[in-house]
This record gives structure tokens, C-alpha cells and sequence, in this order.
């Protein structure tokens, strides 16, 4: 897991929470995370993209069969989005060291074309791209339930660059 945005004075928020949950909201701060099961994390890497407005990260760790990282890019200005966008892509692709890579995530952009990456998948503003594999099938939109207010993408990957 890595911080993001809104996650200062997180004793306060905690308290005002503890006495109307509703009240902070969007605002009761922020992380990317990434879920491994039945691997094991080889490295664990975060790079800090921006602090204002808000503090944005990539975040990456290295499985067996290569990378995969997280993103939520900036929503305003949208030069701070594209900045976001090319420093993540430019990054995870130097960390892959031109082996496998999925970068996914919430890229607040609705077509993401980004230098070195194929785009295997998207919903709105939520993208899943690769160093170069396609998508094996289409992409499948799923119910988020109550943990997020993004519908999670489930997408097939190629072993082989296509």
C-alpha cells in the first residue's frame, strides 16, 4: 500500500468520523494498493508524481512474471494529469527493465495514450495497459459493492508481446 492524497491529520479525521461518518467523506484520505495472492512480492517500489493539489504515487511491486503498478493521476489541471501520466509510464516502464509490465489504475483520462504502453482496457477513467502483450479476451467490468466508487476492471493478459 502507498498514501496518496488527504491523509493529513488523519487523528482528527478519525475522531470527527467516530461522530458522523458521513461528514468527511471523499475527503477521509486516500492509498493504492495492490492484492497478491498465492505470490510472493519481490520488490515493493513508490514514486512520489506531485504533491499539490493533491499527493499522487505510483506504486509498483515485482512478481515472478513481472511488474505491476498502480496509479490515481491528478484530476486538475490537466497538465498535472499528463505530467502524472508520463512520469508513471516512464518510470514503471525503467523498473520493468524491459520485461513484463501492467500498469493499471484510476488515470483520470478517458483515452490514455502513453509512450512505450498498449492499452488493453478500459472503463471511463479506469485504464490497464502493458509494455506490449495484448488482452487475451475482452476486458470484464465488475461490481465494485460497497469498496470503491470505480467499477474494477478484470482483464486476461498475453504471455507473449504481440
Amino acid at each position: 500500500m502507498a498514501l496518496t492524497s488527504r491523509n493529513e491529520a488523519l487523528w482528527l479525521r478519525r475522531a470527527i468520523a467516530s461522530r458522523n461518518p458521513d461528514l468527511p467523506a471523499a475527503a477521509g484520505g486516500g492509498s493504492n494498493a495492490i492484492l497478491v495472492r498465492g505470490e510472493t512480492i519481490g520488490e515493493h517500489r513508490v514514486r512520489e508524481l506531485t504533491r499539490t493539489p493533491e499527493r499522487r504515487v505510483l506504486h509498483a511491486i515485482a512478481l515472478t512474471g513481472g511488474w505491476v503498478a498502480n496509479l490515481h493521476a491528478s484530476t486538475h489541471p490537466p497538465e498535472q494529469r499528463r505530467a502524472d501520466l508520463l512520469a508513471a509510464a516512464a518510470t514503471a516502464l525503467e523498473w520493468a527493465g524491459g520485461g513484463p509490465l501492467v500498469l493499471g489504475g484510476d488515470l483520470n483520462a478517458r483515452r490514455p495514450a502513453l509512450p512505450g504502453l498498449r492499452h488493453i482496457a478500459g472503463h471511463y477513467v479506469d485504464h490497464v495497459l502493458t509494455e506490449g502483450r495484448p488482452a487475451t479476451g475482452e476486458a470484464d467490468v465488475l461490481d465494485a459493492g460497497p469498496l470503491s466508487d470505480h467499477k474494477p476492471l478484470r482483464v486476461r493478459v498475453s504471455g507473449a508481446s504481440g
